[in-house]
């Protein structure tokens, strides 16, 4: 663990705060015409998410806190777990479906993903940006309706709804981005 000044907190450090985990979201450099400058801070709790705006003097200093990155491989889901096995070690890890969150429905058989972990102990996950789904069900197009730039309602093969242009049809296979959940274009 390394101690950095207050003003020098960017977005995406994690660090200690409170007795807690917490990473920098946004922060902004304030220079008021009176007094010293400072960092405000817009910290985000890794924990439970609750949300804080701090104030950071240059003479403050805070612990950084360094994530262990490990990558995983996706097995199967049991009831409300997903199971994990880390590629390295063969060791297999649980992790409760709240805690991916709505991205699970995108984790397929032997998908890799990367485990950020505190202390041996999971407190985030990243999943491939994109993944390549099958449509099993889209609406017809509306004759005349081409003229504007309009989108459709098409059901990916994991229940997932998105968006698609007019000339995408069901059973094909699309690329789809896994943080905004929305269309990106025709697999090849």
């Amino acid at each position: 663990m390394a101690k950095i000044n207050g003003n020098e907190i960017r977005p995406g450090y994690v660090i200690e705060h409170d007795g807690g985990l917490w990473v920098a979201v946004k922060t902004n450099t304030v220079k008021p015409g009176k007094g010293g400058a400072y960092n405000q801070v817009e910290l985000k709790n890794l924990i439970n998410g609750t949300k804080l705006n701090e104030r950071f003097r240059s003479a403050e200093t805070v612990e950084q806190i360094r994530l262990e990155m490990k990558d995983f491989s996706f097995l199967y889901e049991q009831g409300d777990a997903l199971v994990f096995m880390d590629t390295e070690s063969y060791e297999q890890l649980e992790l409760q479906k709240d805690f991916v969150g709505d991205r699970a429905a995108f984790l397929q058989d032997g998908m890799m993903v990367t485990v950020q972990l505190y202390e041996e102990r999971p407190i985030g996950i990243s999943l491939p940006d994109q993944v390549t789904l099958t449509i099993t069900e889209a609406d017809p197009v509306v004759k005349g309706q081409t003229a504007a730039s309009s989108y459709k309602p098409a059901i990916l093969e994991n229940g997932i709804r998105v968006l698609v242009p007019p000339f995408i049809g069901a059973g094909e296979r699309i690329l789809v981005d896994t943080n905004e959940i929305t269309y990106i274009r025709r697999a090849e």
